[in-house]
């Protein structure tokens, strides 16, 4: 009765009952915190050499102005609420590790340092923000240790998320436009008999003309789904390689979501003419995400455990078994 009781619990009340816990189980607070403040205040003051954007020097108003202003890299401003989220889902784990200073990790927050300063006199700050996280993800390990660096590394992984791509993904792109493309293309002629050509990024027939956008590249698909990918393989999954295999699919699952939503405007296209194919290419934007999510899933199944299958070991993927 108590664990279906704790298990119907608000979020809100979840946070209040178990937050003191997680609080006094964290040692060195005061060491951690007033070394990450000292962290972000060069961040702060130190942080940005580009004034073509925005006259600032800190770090922090440049990225929040990229976030806000770039529609591919607005997800950025949601992912330190995913890390903070991650961890409070992993504080059962976190509790229970043994914790103590590790000088060690003096090498990230040094490495870190070394980043930022390339960044800055370069002006990157993209790099910059490399730096930041990688010199937090170090202090983490100052703190508390080797074990907590191992266990908090997949979310902290998300952190790299943080940083705002813009131009730079040009030349991932259009690579990305011309494949989607060309196999769309070939797929339909070659399966569906439909006869339709391709030149670049342009798909024409007699019924319609189309090009490939750089938006349709499956860029955005494959941020998105990376960032999902990591979340799914760090929360279901135990085993390193496993997370590694599911992060890795990201990329030609995001390619064969836009393959598929392609293929169904040149259809739609075929059958009804340009425009019904151009509307059905802006409704439809769901359709590269449903197949993604599917294929995502599948990976999911394919590696899941199957120790509990026809009355195996009663152990599930990061459960570990409790005798009677």
């Amino acid at each position: 009765m108590t664990e279906l009781k704790n298990s119907n619990r608000s979020l809100l009340e979840e946070i209040r009952v178990d937050f003191p816990r997680f609080w006094r189980g964290v040692p060195d607070k005061g060491f951690f915190f007033g070394l990450l403040v000292l962290w972000s205040v060069l961040f702060q003051f130190w942080g940005n050499a580009v004034f073509g954007w925005i006259d600032s020097s800190s770090m922090f108003e440049w990225a929040y102005f990229v976030h806000d202003t770039a529609s591919e890299d607005g997800h950025g401003l949601l992912i330190p609420f995913v890390v903070l989220g991650l961890i409070w889902w992993k504080r059962e784990e976190l509790i229970g590790l043994p914790k103590r200073t590790w000088w060690p990790a003096l090498f990230l927050i040094v490495l870190g340092l070394v980043l930022h300063l390339v960044g800055f006199m370069v002006q990157q700050t993209r790099v910059s923000i490399v730096g930041y996280c990688l010199g937090v993800y170090g202090l983490t390990g100052l703190a508390w240790g080797p074990r907590w660096l191992k266990s908090t590394f997949f979310p902290m992984f998300l952190l790299l998320f943080c940083v705002p791509f813009g131009t730079l993904s040009d030349p991932i792109t259009l690579p990305l436009r011309i494949l989607v493309t060309k196999a769309s293309v070939g797929f339909s002629n070659a399966v569906l008999g439909i006869s339709v050509m391709s030149d670049g990024t342009f798909i024409f027939s007699e019924a319609f003309r189309y090009n490939v956008a750089a938006a349709c590249s499956g860029l955005r698909s494959l941020t998105a789904l990376s960032i999902i990918t990591v979340i799914y393989g760090f929360v279901t999954f135990r085993p390193i390689w496993k997370r590694l295999v599911i992060i890795a699919s990201a990329a030609p699952i995001a390619v064969a979501g836009n393959i598929s939503r392609l293929t169904i405007v040149i259809v739609t296209g075929d059958a009804f003419g340009h425009e019904a194919g151009k509307m059905i290419e802006q409704k439809l934007g769901f359709v590269t995400f449903a197949v993604a999510m599917a294929c995502m899933f599948g990976v999911g199944y394919l590696l899941r455990d199957r120790e509990t299958e026809g009355g195996g070991r009663s152990k599930r993927v990061g459960v570990e078994a409790t005798p009677a």
